[in-house]
């Protein structure tokens, strides 16, 4: 007998996808801020927010657990909430970060139920998000002539950005097996 590709995950009701939502762009407003507030206790800046991609956390882990739908609509809310609330991201990377976050949340959804180790889940998604960012960072700058965004920006930006690269690699797979463990 052959072992199916496919976890039968039930569907959330309606009530816990809008919970989701929400949950997930409270935190990605709330984690950014935590950096910002520890860059400022330690002089270093902003710097932390760069270095550990805080936003991603919470959305790459709801649509592994929530779905698809979940992950995109808080892949593309929260940048947007946390814009209007604290004016972060700035607002030449929120159209960036709309899209890097809506892959992660989609991607992740998609391999909600695949059967594959959680930290694979995780690397996948973050190259789809990764790849969606860049391919509308080649956007803005062919079609819309927008020169502040470099189209080597996104491959710049993976060694800033390792530390939190590789605590999502460990802190979402262990969460996704404690969470499916308490089921």
């Amino acid at each position: 007998m052959t072992k199916s590709i496919f976890l039968e995950k039930p569907a959330l009701s309606v009530r816990k996808q809008f919970l989701a939502v929400f949950l997930a762009c409270a935190v990605a407003v709330v984690l950014p801020q935590l950096c910002h507030l520890i860059g400022k206790l330690t002089g270093t800046g902003m710097m932390i927010g760069t270095v550990l991609s805080p936003m991603h956390f919470p959305i790459i882990f709801v649509g592994l657990v929530a779905g698809p739908i979940v992950g995109a609509i808080s892949g593309i809310l929260a940048p947007l909430v946390s814009f209007a609330l604290t004016g972060m991201p700035l607002a030449r990377m929120l159209p960036l970060m709309v899209v890097e976050l809506f892959g992660y949340g989609l991607a992740a959804g998609f391999l909600r139920n695949i059967r594959l180790n959680n930290f694979v889940k995780v690397f996948i998604t973050m190259i789809f998000g990764r790849v969606l960012r860049f391919l509308a960072c080649l956007f803005m700058f062919y079609a819309l002539s927008k020169t502040e965004i470099g189209i080597f920006e996104i491959w710049q930006s993976i060694p800033k950005c390792l530390p939190g690269i590789i605590l999502q690699l460990i802190i979402i797979p262990l969460l996704l097996n404690k969470f499916d463990s308490d089921k």
